[in-house]
């Protein structure tokens, strides 16, 4: 038996260093869109919880086992899951786990750009949390544009009637896919404030028009003067949806080619899945940055919602062009009871310098 731990040692410390490797950082690999690789690493807090559950788990055997092979084996697998827990944590630290206000943007905070616009997004599960509670939510954000994967027409209008009633008026665009699903619905609503705005994506699935399972809405506005709307919502990657998953993903970040966009919505997909997808330096998706990351926020899991929020995977952003840079953006952890299994998240943009 000692023997074959002695063997066995090697190959197994090559072997687990390799998955761990895969597993916390599949771009390496370029694997980081693929079956198994890219669910683990959508969740980098349950990661590195699981991994000093893990290191505390061998600490245990390590000191009831006399066999020195076994010890060294022990010994090996601890420290590769310490640097694989702390590397997740690193990244988490780094990408942000609360909220602060970037440097680059501290001027514009402080006087309040009257260009500046308010961005709340928001996967409402098929109209959950009802109309009444995402105007009360949009209202007490000062939401200029309001983006609702999973919400019907009717709701949307509900939601702009009770913002009216508020002193908020909005315009609605939705595109539905059919109406046998409210998930094939995303409704999106922009302030007259920001001028007239026309749905300019097809209503079919895929491309070149739409993402491929679920809609997405690109609103422009009408004169030509104004940023693009895109009012995302992904497939989420499951099993027989990977393909459909990284077209959508393709598709979004050829959305995020223009001069001046802002994005938001639930793209089923962390920083970590766009990888590869980014066009210019400091961008995530195609030219667009990301508003998480540069507020330290991009950490905070938006799904689900019943998951404390650093354990769970922020895959709800809200992007920009470089023309636009982000004031403040946080996720809202207080509606987490309100129906939805997303969290909303909250950005305001102001135009660059």
């Amino acid at each position: 038996m000692t023997r074959l731990l002695t063997a066995l040692t090697v190959p197994l410390v090559l072997a687990t260093a390799a998955a761990l490797a895969v597993l916390g950082w599949p771009q390496l690999f370029r694997l980081q869109n693929t079956w198994v690789a890219a669910h683990a690493v959508s969740l980098r807090g349950l990661e590195a919880a699981v991994a000093v559950g893990a290191v505390v788990l061998a600490l245990v055997l390590l000191l009831f086992t006399r066999a020195r092979p076994l010890r060294r084996l022990l010994g090996a697998l601890i420290v590769l899951l310490l640097l694989f827990g702390a590397g997740n944590a690193g990244l988490l630290i780094v990408r942000g786990l609360g909220t602060r206000v970037p440097a680059t943007a501290a001027t514009a905070t402080a006087t309040e750009t009257t260009d500046a616009v308010t961005v709340l997004s928001w996967n409402t599960l098929g109209d959950a949390p009802g109309a009444a509670a995402i105007a009360a939510l949009a209202l007490e954000q000062g939401a200029d544009v309001v983006t609702l994967p999973e919400t019907t027409e009717a709701t949307g209008e509900a939601v702009a009637e009770a913002m009216k009633a508020g002193g908020r008026p909005m315009w609605v665009h939705t595109l539905a896919f059919d109406q046998i699903s409210k998930a094939r619905s995303t409704t999106l609503l922009i302030s007259p404030d920001l001028g007239d705005y026309r749905v300019a994506n097809a209503a079919g699935s895929g491309p070149p028009g739409n993402t491929n399972v679920l809609p997405t809405v690109v609103a422009v506005p009408a004169d030509g003067t104004g940023p693009t709307i895109i009012a995302v919502h992904a497939v989420a990657p499951i099993r027989f949806e990977m393909s459909n998953w990284r077209s959508d993903l393709d598709w979004l970040a050829t959305q995020c080619g223009g001069g001046n966009v802002i994005m938001a919505g639930d793209f089923n997909a962390t920083v970590d899945h766009l990888s590869g997808r980014e066009a210019s330096v400091g961008a995530v998706l195609g030219r667009c940055r990301d508003a998480g990351p540069a507020t330290g926020s991009g950490a905070v899991g938006t799904w689900p919602a019943f998951a404390p929020a650093l354990l769970g995977a922020p895959i709800d952003h809200v992007l920009s062009t470089p023309n636009w840079q982000t004031q403040s953006m946080r996720v809202i952890e207080t509606e987490d009871a309100a129906g939805s299994d997303h969290r909303p998240l909250v950005a305001t943009l102001s135009p660059a310098p």
